[in-house]
């Protein structure tokens, strides 16, 4: 009896603790402290991605540049270069760093500069 006595009481502290726990890390989102580290988290994040895919388009292109051809005269539906790969495969590199594959109908003429 003894046992389920001290059993049940070191249960019951247990919760006890971590209940009060888990309050005090929720209050530090009350303070203005707390409100600024999560902005500063959330931008350095954001940044981190738009870094993160720049780098990737920037890499992406550079290496389609090198082993790929360039279609001249052509431009995908967001006006950047189309590529055409070892299969005859056309495509253009996204915002993400992505290839993305066209179909004959997406490809557009690029418009010649007047002087």
């Amino acid at each position: 009896m003894k046992k389920k006595y001290l059993l049940g009481l070191l249960t019951i502290a247990l919760c006890t603790t971590l209940v009060f726990s888990a309050n005090a890390q929720d209050k530090k989102k009350e303070t203005g402290v707390g409100k600024a580290i999560d902005k500063t988290g959330k931008a350095i994040g954001k940044t981190a991605t738009t870094v993160g895919n720049k780098t990737a388009e920037v890499a992406v292109k550079g290496a389609s540049k090198v082993a790929d051809k360039v279609y001249k005269g052509k431009m995908a539906p967001d006006g950047t270069d189309v590529y055409i790969d070892g299969k005859n495969r056309k495509y253009y590199i996204n915002k993400k760093g992505g290839k993305v594959y066209l179909k004959a109908s997406q490809i557009r003429n690029r418009p010649e500069h007047k002087m």
